[in-house]
């Protein structure tokens, strides 16, 4: 038994020589940022255990600024101090340099028009102004506004560079071009609670937006094109509500306009 057991020891230990470190840290860091997210990053988590001990509201706008920060912490800053301090990766090998910032710049200003557009439609369903923003007291006070989409935007940074980024560059030295695919899993994993057109698009999303990441050589371009949706329809969604507008015309335009300074 003792021989067979040494036999597997060094068995072992020649195998994990073949393992590359830093892939390995990625995944499982990866692993234990969602696990982490889901168990103290969340809202719940905020109002029974971190607003006690602040002696705050537990369910206002810092419990969303909880939330969206614990993302962006666990998602983005952590991973970006493993990869950097931890194994020494330049920003190019992490994915945060420009890269093709030509090709980038022409696919966002061809995207983004057109989710300015599209979501001015949708923002004037009253379903969507009753959902968007989520933290409803943000549509009616642009300070608060402010804050909870400046958050918002942290927490789209930390989920996409966990994904696009982290993950996708920092397992690139094992699996080359199947990192695309390898990132893709556990982001589609995540959306198992979402309606089931959605959650079977966020294959193809992640497959597709995987591989722009990867032409570009730049996580960057992720943020906007996942991110934008979500804020632009914020901010369409709270102009209508400030100002009670509803129509598509540029009359309506014009007046919705009129609540950046209402």
């Amino acid at each position: 038994m003792s021989f067979s057991l040494q036999s597997e020891w060094q068995r072992a230990r020649k195998a994990l020589t073949k393992v590359d470190l830093q892939t390995a840290v990625v995944l499982l860091f990866a692993a234990l940022s969602v696990i982490s997210q889901m168990k103290w990053g969340d809202r719940g988590f905020f109002r029974t255990e971190i607003a006690p001990l602040l002696e705050t509201e537990g369910r206002g706008l810092n419990a969303w600024v909880w939330w969206f920060g614990m993302q962006g912490v666990l998602g983005f800053i952590l991973p970006v101090l493993i990869l950097k301090i931890g194994f020494k990766n330049s920003w190019k090998e992490m994915g945060l340099s420009s890269g093709d910032a030509s090709l980038g710049w022409k696919i966002a200003l061809i995207y983004l028009p057109l989710v300015v557009v599209g979501t001015w439609f949708l923002s004037d369903s009253p379903a969507f102004q009753s959902k968007y923003p989520h933290y409803s007291p943000a549509a009616t006070n642009w300070s608060i506004f402010l804050i909870y989409e400046s958050f918002f935007l942290f927490y789209w940074l930390g989920w996409e560079y966990l994904w696009r980024g982290f993950v996708l560059f920092g397992t690139a030295r094992t699996f080359g071009l199947m990192a695309i695919f390898v990132q893709t899993v556990p982001f589609a994993i995540l959306h198992y609670d979402k309606p089931m057109p959605e959650a079977l698009l966020s294959i193809v999303g992640g497959v597709a937006l995987g591989a722009l990441v990867w032409r570009l050589r730049s996580f960057w371009i992720a943020v906007p094109i996942h991110a934008a949706q979500m804020i632009i329809l914020d901010f369409w969604c709270t102009l209508r509500v400030r100002t009670g507008s509803s129509g598509y015309g540029l009359s309506t335009l014009i007046d919705v306009l009129k609540g950046i300074s209402g």
